[in-house]
């Protein structure tokens, strides 16, 4: 242990004398062999950490398998030169791509200061350890030596002649001096220890050598203690100069080392499932590794997607965040225009396309989204989430919650599922006549109670508060405190009763524990993606999460680019996310982008929407902008630069595409652009991808429309002439406004349809009064949802 402890303090000492920043990193005598090895992975994927050591022996007092052990320190960090790939490299000659161990190369180092060239002398090494002799023999070889190895079963092992001799045998002075050849180089690598009472300790050092006698006939001979010893420690500290630089070759500061996948387009198109089942996806362990996340910040579900803990926020903290661009959009039609698809198609042309570190962040598909119009992809054509399967039938947040939730109802015991009697006959009651594996629609089954919405005591305002607290949230504890703040009824006293009051707050937090963490998953060229959260655009703020932005903003770094999405158009999930999202994130976004269509505008300007698909309609088109003209003007009253995206469909003219990019310039757009990114993946949307760029070097004038005022939104963003309160809408106000609630912000729940809460009036309706029905305060997501005659409560079924 004296040796040990005093070897260990030469490589920190020598370490720090170089101006190398050296820990040790010590783990308790109790440590398994599971914790050593996850230790050592942490260290293989922390950049800042150039060399690795593992001292051995390892002495735990659990099985250690020490060969598992070295072998799981990553080969470019290996200083030590004790992997199986670097020793394997060594054996066959490949010395400049390994890291030679350390005593061999001391020995090396040693024998060329002799000025005795090795070149055709005979070389004899004692011993045929993995630290010392075996690599030994290789490296004289390589260096063109004739080597013959021995060991301690050697017959007639005085007898062996040698112009080189290095000995590392581990046997107290084992090789007499007559074994020395006349002049012979003698190397000594042993460290022994035999009795001395002339010594305070009773014993002193020797090595493998006799050196009284071996110093009479050697021409050099090293002693012991402090000659191979201190050159070993030096030969450590090259080979972590050395892997320093080989990182910084292939390093470039702020830059991914990432594999993107560029798609070559098939004509005719194929449909978003087949696109999606053509492309092989990166393992997901991989695409991890590739942005900079560590394995165990990376908790994955199957090969392609993986949920992110909350410790790599942490750990990145201190990182500068990137440039945030959100993506928004005109009053679509029933169809959509392709928001989502172009967020994807942007991100990857930032990110495969250009080379910029980018991440997008979208919206998990919504209940209800599947099997419609709109198919059933994220994204669509060759800018699309992949694979499909792996969240078309899932709802990944949901999913995460029912098992949870199943988790807690009916916990595993030793590996077995502990049913309750009461239990046994809800299974029974839904004809399930097993306790143990269920399916996901069976767990499904017996989670969700499935109650009549019209009998239901408002639980779909707690549902959907809910999923809007998990979007909102930047912490666990964030979350909590939101949890706690959730009305469920009011007192008779008018006091509000919160879900604190009723301590339920421990379970709901556990439930949501898991599904606050952001998916990662990948687009078809490779571009990470956070698919997070679906808080519903009407009613709640109707975007990704602020974990996933915040999480992608630091992974991307200063030079990168996060494009986020909000939901519906620029009048309401736009003003959404700046409003209610970026008030409570804090973050402040670089560049808006406003998809518009073609179709779109038409039908604004009044087209019959059975002919918008058919024919040309010049004039409808650009009657249709100024709708498009009014919301480039709703996102310019937050102070940033708005670029129009305009996805081109089959069926429009070269004409009609540059009448919306004209119109939309003269707007004020910073610059309007084609968009093909559905038909040609990242490549087409290059150019919008290098707008985005241009405009994100604009100095930021970023502002909030108001303070808290309804009316402000209903004039600024819809041109309403004015708001019109229901009796209803006045008494939940005044109750909210004692309750200390008044000063929330707003979210207006209307249609999406129009700019009024009329899904019928297109363009731009003016002179129009919004009559808001009901009040209700959201407390713990922070905001009064003020519903209009044109939406009903939607209940967001898990």
């Amino acid at each position: 242990m004296f040796c040990l402890c005093t070897l260990l303090f030469m490589k920190l000492k020598a370490a720090a004398e170089i101006g190398i920043n050296a820990n040790h990193i010590r783990l308790p005598e109790t440590a398994t062999e599971d914790e050593v090895l996850q230790r050592i992975v942490a260290v293989n994927e922390n950049p800042a950490v150039h060399g690795l050591i593992v001292q051995l022996p390892l002495d735990s007092i659990n099985p250690m398998n020490t060969e598992k052990v070295t072998n799981a320190v990553a080969p470019e960090k290996d200083v030590d030169g004790l992997t199986s790939i670097n020793a394997g490299k060594l054996s066959r000659g490949d010395l400049g791509d390994c890291f030679i161990p350390c005593t061999p190369n001391g020995c090396m180092e040693l024998i060329s200061q002799t000025g005795v060239s090795v070149m055709g002398k005979n070389a004899v090494v004692i011993g045929r350890s993995k630290i010392v002799g075996a690599p030994m023999h290789d490296l004289l070889l390589w260096n063109h030596a004739t080597v013959t190895t021995c060991h301690s079963k050697t017959l007639d092992l005085a007898e062996q002649v040698a112009d080189i001799l290095v000995v590392g045998a581990g046997r107290a002075e084992m090789v007499k001096g007559e074994w020395v050849k006349e002049g012979a180089v003698v190397i000594d690598c042993g460290i022994n220890h035999i009795p001395d009472s002339s010594k305070a300790s009773g014993k002193r050092v020797v090595g493998d050598v006799h050196y009284p006698s071996a110093i009479e006939r050697a021409g050099y001979i090293t002693p012991v203690p402090g000659g191979v010893g201190p050159m070993t420690v030096a030969m450590l500290m090259k080979n972590t100069v050395e892997s320093a630089k080989r990182f910084l070759q292939k390093y470039t500061p702020g830059k991914w080392n990432i594999e993107y996948t560029k798609k070559n387009p098939l004509e005719p198109q194929p449909s978003d499932a087949e696109i999606s089942c053509s492309c092989q996806s990166k393992p997901i362990g991989q695409l991890a590794r590739e942005v900079g996340l560590f394995s165990e910040e990376v908790e994955p579900y199957g090969r392609s997607r993986a949920k992110i803990r909350l410790d790599a926020l942490k750990r990145m903290e201190k990182q500068p965040d990137g440039k945030y661009v959100v993506v928004t959009g005109i009053t679509s039609t029933p169809l959509g225009e392709g928001k989502c698809t172009t967020t994807l198609g942007l991100a990857q042309a930032l990110g495969a396309h250009l080379n910029i570190n980018t991440f997008a962040c979208v919206q998990e598909p919504s209940p209800g989204s599947f099997f419609g119009a709109r198919g059933i992809a994220v994204g669509g054509g060759y800018s699309q989430i992949i694979p499909l399967e792996e969240f078309a039938f899932d709802m990944i947040s949901q999913v995460y919650i029912l098992q949870a939730l199943f988790d807690l109802l009916v916990p595993l015991k030793k590996g077995q599922r502990s049913v309750s009697p009461a239990q046994l006959n809800r299974l029974k009651k839904l004809g399930i006549e097993k306790s143990d594996p269920l399916t996901r629609t069976e767990i499904r089954r017996f989670v969700q109670l499935d109650i009549d919405p019209d009998t239901a005591t408002d639980s779909g305002s707690l549902e959907n508060e809910i999923m809007a607290i998990l979007s909102l949230s930047s912490s666990e504890e964030e979350m909590q405190q939101r949890l706690a703040k959730i009305v469920v009824a009011t007192n008779k006293s008018g006091d509000p009763v919160t879900t604190e009051d009723l301590d339920v707050i421990g379970p709901l937090a556990m439930l949501l524990k898991d599904a606050l963490k952001p998916v990662l998953m990948q687009t078809v060229e490779g571009t990470p993606v956070f698919l997070h959260t679906s808080p519903l655009a009407d009613i709640a703020q109707g975007s990704p999460s602020i974990l996933a932005d915040k999480l992608a903003l630091k992974m991307v770094g200063s030079g990168g680019f996060v494009v986020t999405e909000s939901g519906h158009g620029a009048d309401i999930g736009l003003e959404k996310f700046f409003n209610i999202k970026c008030r409570y994130s804090g973050l402040r976004p670089d560049v808006v982008v406003i998809v518009a269509t073609v179709r779109s505008l038409k039908m604004h300007g009044g087209a019959p929407p059975v002919r918008i698909y058919r024919h040309l309609f010049i004039m409808h088109s650009l009657e249709g902008c100024c709708h498009l003209k009014r919301q480039v003007e709703n996102a310019q009253a937050f102070g940033l630069p708005v670029i129009v995206a305009v996805n081109k469909f089959s069926g429009d003219t070269e004409a009609e595409l540059e009448l919306v990019c004209g119109q939309a310039r003269q707007a004020g757009a910073f610059d309007a652009v084609q968009c093909t990114n559905w038909s040609e993946g990242g490549a087409g949307a290059l150019a919008l991808a290098e707008a985005v760029q241009r405009a994100a070097k604009l100095p930021g004038q970023f502002s909030f429309l108001y303070d808290t005022q309804l009316r402000t939104v209903a004039q600024k963003m819809y041109g309403a002439k004015d708001i019109e309160l229901s009796p209803k809408s006045k008494e939940k106000l005044a109750l909210y406004t004692k309750q200390g609630f008044g000063n929330l912000p707003v979210c207006i729940a209307k249609t999406h349809l129009s700019l009024s809460n009329d899904p019928m009036l297109k363009g731009v309706p003016t002179n129009f009064m919004l009559p808001i029905t009901d009040i209700k305060a959201n407390v713990g997501a922070g905001f009064l949802c003020c519903l209009t005659e044109s939406v009903s409560f939607i209940l967001l079924y898990l």
